[in-house]
């Protein structure tokens, strides 16, 4: 699978969920305090993120 949710610790301490496709990191979540809140993030990504509008602002 090219594409993956990977969950970190950053300088902080804190739990960061981010989404990594083709080895990159596309994009991440703020800090939680725990991994669960983390976890929570990343579901909250996976129900409300396909629906999500497409805002194309390419002039053709």
């Amino acid at each position: 699978m090219a594409h993956k949710f990977v969950i970190k610790k950053n300088k902080g301490g804190e739990f960061v969920a981010y989404f990594v496709y083709n080895s990159e990191n596309i994009f991440w979540t703020e800090g939680y305090s725990s991994k669960a809140g983390a976890k929570n993030a990343i579901e909250s990504i996976k129900k409300n993120g396909p629906p999500a509008e497409i805002d194309d602002q390419t002039d053709d």
